[in-house]
């Protein structure tokens, strides 16, 4: 059994080191540029650098290769297999995800540039997020038949590369991007949705999602010890996108859409609060006393039910989100 470990855990263990030790480069890059935004939560709200998924993406990447590496000059006769069909999924997938982190980074770059750019506008987001896509849906990845709540197993034909790939890839992408304002929130909860995925992958011996996932979530826990309150480094847009592709990628790759979908739920739960308000609703809030208020006076974010009282920290809020996240999670094992 031993045989079958050693080489991925040699590299998330790479993974982890080189997000941990480019990360701190990253921060005093996106600094020199003035890619920075305001960190709202705070007393004297700092100003601190944006775009952490750059430094995730590297070591995602960099991950990656190195297992490529590693299995293809030292062959194994379990584990993950590497064969042509094999490495066309890594590769499309880390494609996927590269482009996506791209975009939003072009994002990051656009709104807080000193051109007076907006950033992209809400149409172009999932034009572009769907251009991410493509390598997933040329090489027809995943299962046509799918197992999704209430319905049981449907096989889906073309409908599944063609239309539910892209919907669903878009769809991950942009909602990640709702639920986030404080600091850790977006690495911590992802941390923990990304891992009960893997973890799910593997049970179902769905090893080229699992080994995405276990890499993914060294590349989160280096980077949340700078994104950790208090932070010194923000996600933007570029770390939200990446974590929406790696949670489509591993449902696709995987054929665990239904797992996707559950641990999804504080996401739809937040996209229909939000809409209460036509999604003008702000999820951070303003810091007073030590603790932080909301800027409304109903619940339009689900953090809100944490800040509208104004009893509880900054830290405390973050906890009370990633212990939401793992009991909704948690869920895939029981539904």
């Amino acid at each position: 059994m031993a045989n079958i470990f050693w080489v991925p855990l040699i590299s998330a263990l790479f993974t982890f080191l080189i997000v941990f030790y480019i990360t701190p480069w990253t921060m005093r890059f996106l600094n020199r540029i003035n890619l920075v935004d305001t960190d709202q939560n705070k007393k004297d709200k700092p100003t601190l650098p944006i775009s952490g998924g750059i430094p995730i993406m590297i070591g995602l990447f960099s991950g990656l290769m190195l297992f490529i590496f590693l299995r293809t000059f030292f062959p194994q006769d379990n584990g993950i297999i590497l064969n042509g069909n094999s490495l066309v999924l890594f590769f499309a997938a880390i494609t996927s995800i590269l482009v996506i982190t791209f975009l939003g980074f072009l994002d990051d770059l656009l709104r807080k540039s000193d051109y007076g750019f907006p950033g992209l506008r809400q149409w172009q987001k999932p034009l572009l997020t769907f251009i991410a896509a493509i390598p997933l849906v040329v090489i027809n990845a995943g299962d046509t038949i799918i197992g999704l709540p209430f319905f049981g197993e449907i096989n889906l034909g073309l409908l599944y590369p063609l239309v539910l790939v892209p919907i669903g890839f878009v769809g991950a992408t942009n909602m990640v991007n709702m639920l986030a304002g404080f600091n850790g929130l977006e690495t911590g909860m992802g941390l923990i949705y990304i891992g009960m995925l893997g973890l799910f992958a593997y049970v179902n011996q769905s090893y080229i999602a699992a080994l995405i996932a276990l890499l993914s979530v060294a590349s989160l826990a280096a980077f949340y010890f700078y994104n950790k309150y208090p932070a010194k480094i923000l996600p933007g847009d570029s770390l939200t996108y990446l974590l929406g592709a790696i949670l489509a990628v591993i449902a696709i790759v995987g054929n665990i859409e239904k797992a996707a979908l559950i641990v999804s739920i504080p996401f739809f739960i937040e996209f229909m609060l939000k809409a209460r308000l036509r999604f003008n609703a702000q999820t951070y809030g303003y810091y007073k006393d030590g603790k932080i208020h909301s800027l409304h006076d109903k619940i339009y974010s689900i953090p809100h039910i944490f800040t509208i009282n104004g009893k509880y920290t900054e830290k405390q809020i973050v906890y009370f989100m990633m212990l939401i996240q793992l009991i909704f999670s948690s869920l895939i094992w029981i539904i």
